[in-house]
């Protein structure tokens, strides 16, 4: 079940919040939300559900052990065992089959790779729970004793699925107490429709064009023009973006149904004017959740440059490989490393030096080919398409079909470059601050408020009822 469905959303959210709203105590309503989660993350696999069960046990008794023997070298044995576990589920169920793929390849052992299923969200609950038992390990929150109450947290399906990564520290209290406020749910009402247009409208529809103009077989790719490489690739980087953030919108707006508070996860990171600047706007609770566990932890940049450079490289690896089980995504991990290297030593000096828009671009540029490696499981196919761009397989500049792809999707580009940027959030905030300090156009902001929503999500409905619905169809040259 994703969010970007009918059933979800007009018949599991709508059932969960009603169902949700007639629970009168805390404890009714923490039950209904596990309850609904449970039976949201068993949709994709009941027998995964006895894994994130089991795991979540796990960190439950290794985090009251910890704080039973704080203080002595137990409390660091109940860590690392802890670590071993969570980690080693990790590695078995996400990248056990790579490690034997290359294994075979150079020893031809095991004579057949496994095929392991990935259970659905093992990413973002295992880091979760890692957090948690940290926390508590570094003595900065207390174990929960409630198992059912840590299962809530680990499973919230606003969150369990595709993040973002949520400190347990940052609901614990809301766990405990909690109280939906009337202009909460409203904003929770708007950021989950804004999140499911988002999806269901601009992602899908940058999918469409992405998976037409930049196939991931390299056969296929070397028949595509030069142009609709280039312009493929661009609707692949607006797709990426829009997709994260759309179900990062959705959790936000979930949780604010509710009482939750989820942290902002993109700070529209396509407006970024260095690397290290887009990495502080994208996917933000997996770059946080790497520095304070991961880099830190290992020195930061306390002990060195060559030691600082080292840590960056362990962070950079870790990265790419958390995004996926294949050498492209460690490749495109060590890319970043590369530039970001490059920032502290002398790039981000001299950017300060030039116009704003150069960095701009220059960010811009180094994320538009990192979106190549992104999406190339080969380096034959990677080869390919970098081949496609030059021209250099044979593939010609452009074609009727390329041109006529462009002119259908045109309105839809430009539709998505302005929702990655903050104009509309901008425009609305500028609106809001006319009625609030001049008393104008109050009438336009309650339209605002109270109509956008719903033709959202009457958008999205059509979206989603038929697959290949696009408004921006109807604006085509």
């Amino acid at each position: 079940m994703v969010f970007s469905s009918l059933f979800f959303v007009f018949f599991f959210l709508a059932l969960n919040l009603i169902a949700y709203n007639f629970a009168n105590t805390i404890r009714q309503k923490n039950m209904v939300m596990l309850v609904f989660s449970l039976i949201f993350y068993s949709w994709g696999g009941p027998k995964y559900l006895l894994l994130l069960v089991s795991m979540v046990f796990a960190s439950w008794i290794f985090a009251l052990l910890i704080y039973q023997y704080q203080d002595t070298k137990w409390s660091k044995i109940f860590l690392i065992s802890d670590c071993v576990v969570m980690l080693g589920l990790l590695v078995f169920f996400k990248y056990l089959s790579f490690f034997a793929g290359i294994s075979h390849a150079i020893f031809n052992l095991p004579k057949e790779i496994p095929q392991i299923v990935l259970p659905i969200g093992i990413s973002f609950y295992t880091f979760q729970l890692l957090s948690y038992v940290i926390d508590v390990y570094r003595q900065e929150i207390k174990p929960q004793e409630k198992f059912s109450y840590l299962l809530l947290y680990a499973s919230l399906f606003h969150q369990c699925i595709a993040g973002p990564i949520v400190r347990y520290q940052l609901v614990a209290d809301e766990i405990e107490g909690r109280r939906s406020k009337l202009d909460e749910m409203c904003r929770g009402i708007k950021r989950f429709s804004t999140g499911l247009a988002k999806k269901a409208i601009l992602a899908n529809g940058c999918a469409t064009v992405a998976d037409t103009l930049l196939p991931t077989v390299a056969k296929d790719l070397a028949g595509i023009p030069a142009a609709g490489i280039w312009i493929g690739l661009l609707f692949y980087g607006l797709q990426i973006y829009l997709d994260f953030s759309a179900y990062s919108d959705m959790a936000i707006g979930m949780g604010l149904m509710i009482g939750f508070h989820y942290d902002e996860n993109f700070n529209y990171p396509y407006i970024a004017n260095s690397i290290k600047d887009f990495w502080k706007r994208w996917h933000i609770s997996l770059s946080s959740f790497f520095r304070d566990y991961v880099y830190i932890p290992l020195g930061g940049s306390r002990k060195g440059a060559r030691r600082t450079t080292i840590n960056l490289l362990v962070v950079w690896c870790l990265t790419g490989f958390w995004h996926g089980a294949s050498w492209n995504y460690i490749f495109w991990g060590l890319y970043f490393f590369i530039f970001i290297f490059m920032e502290n030593k002398f790039l981000t000096q001299k950017l300060s030096r030039v116009p704003t828009f150069v960095g701009h671009i220059y960010a811009m540029v180094v994320v538009y080919f990192g979106w190549a490696l992104f999406r190339c499981e080969s380096m034959g196919t990677l080869g390919t398409l970098f081949k496609g761009m030059l021209g250099l397989n044979k593939n010609g500049f452009i074609d009727a079909s390329t041109s006529i792809i462009l002119q259908n999707n045109i309105f839809l580009l430009v539709f998505c470059i302005i929702a990655s940027t903050p104009l509309f959030k901008n425009f609305g905030s500028y609106v809001k601050r006319l009625h609030l300090v001049n008393h104008r156009i109050p009438h336009v902001v309650y339209a605002y408020d109270m109509v956008m929503p719903a033709v959202l999500l009457m958008l999205s409905l059509l979206a989603l009822v038929g697959n290949s619905y696009n408004p921006f169809l109807y604006f085509q040259f």
